[in-house]
């Protein structure tokens, strides 16, 4: 009998994704539910609804609430939980949300329709959790982000560091030698993440004593290719003498990446890229992307044990930090 993941194999795409497209949700590419339906029609495969009616009834529920339709990341990060959920009586229930999304309102209104016995929240903003997370009655764990200065006995985290691993994309540009680096980021005030990254960036123009001036050195984007494309042509325009850039994402990076080839640039002989997260893509683009490699499998592995401890152990919050790793990759070069 066919299977999702036998559709998510030969379609080339992750099994949520082929979920989202078989689901008739709009936050797939074009290419991608083109691609997927052609192997669904190929291969004559019909969802069993029945069963996903009763798993979605099932009070043997986890919740993984995840923000930004486009990070690759945490697209790692779901097939794992999903991998290891599977394993045992519980099922799961994805709900994606736009990066600027309040997760907390979101994951409200999923206990109220699903019932679930506990939620992995995917990204989070702490001002949305002050807010809203106590009506959350329910063990939680916040992945990626820390929230150990969160007062909430039912809400653990297990997170990167990302000051430090910020720090450690732009120092690795500084010893690189170059001096005029631009930095594409998301919104400071609305994404937690890129709040934290770009503390990184400062404390390390700080170190290498270079000063730093946002309004030429920083450009905002989305965590999106495209947005990270237009983002790029932007910096550039104000600051057209730059070197180097730290993107936040992989994803963020390559879309810079393109802008800059389109405008004739090379990578890295003219202008040196480096990314964060360490997805599969960085290690098999041209040029391999230097990017901060995040332990995604460690990230999804700790989050579900975490949470099926308080679940079914009633252990207490926990909040651990997963190590990070330099990859050097092959877009930086030395000037």
């Amino acid at each position: 009998m066919v299977t999702i993941k036998d559709i998510a194999r030969e379609s080339g795409y992750s099994v949520s994704t082929v979920s989202r497209v078989l689901n008739h949700r709009n936050d797939v590419s074009p290419d991608a539910k083109k691609r997927i339906e052609e192997v669904v029609a190929e291969y004559h495969f019909v969802p069993n609804n029945n069963a996903k009616h009763l798993k979605q009834s099932n009070s043997k529920s986890i919740g993984v609430l995840v923000k930004g339709i486009s990070n690759m990341l945490f697209a790692s990060i779901v097939e794992e939980i999903q991998r290891m959920i599977e394993k045992t009586d519980y099922t799961v229930v994805v709900s994606y949300l736009d990066e600027d999304d309040d997760e907390v309102e979101q994951a409200l209104l999923l206990c109220r329709e699903r019932k679930p016995l506990g939620l992995l929240f995917l990204g989070g903003n702490p001002e949305y959790f002050k807010k809203g997370f106590a009506k959350v009655d329910l063990p939680c764990v916040l992945v990626t982000n820390l929230a150990d200065k969160m007062d909430f006995s039912n809400l653990s985290s297990v997170a990167t560091d990302d000051v430090a691993a910020a720090k450690c994309a732009v120092d690795a540009l500084f010893e690189a030698g170059h001096q005029k680096i631009g930095i594409l980021g998301g919104d400071i005030e609305k994404s937690y993440t890129s709040h934290l990254r770009f503390e990184g960036c400062l404390e390390s123009f700080g170190e290498h004593g270079r000063p730093f001036f946002p309004e030429l050195c920083y450009e905002k984007a989305r965590f999106s290719y495209g947005s990270a494309y237009r983002g790029m042509e932007r910096l550039l325009r104000k600051y057209p003498d730059l070197t180097a850039v730290f993107a936040m994402s992989d994803v963020m990076a390559i879309g810079a990446i393109r802008a800059l080839r389109d405008m004739d640039y090379r990578i890295p002989e003219d202008i040196s890229v480096i990314g964060f997260d360490g997805t599969d893509l960085a290690e098999y683009y041209n040029p391999k992307l230097a990017t901060i490699k995040q332990q995604y499998q460690t990230l999804a592995t700790r989050s579900v044990e975490i949470l099926f401890g308080q679940i079914e152990l009633k252990k207490d919050r926990v909040h651990e930090i997963v190590p990070f790793e330099f990859v050097s990759g092959e877009s930086i070069q030395k000037i």
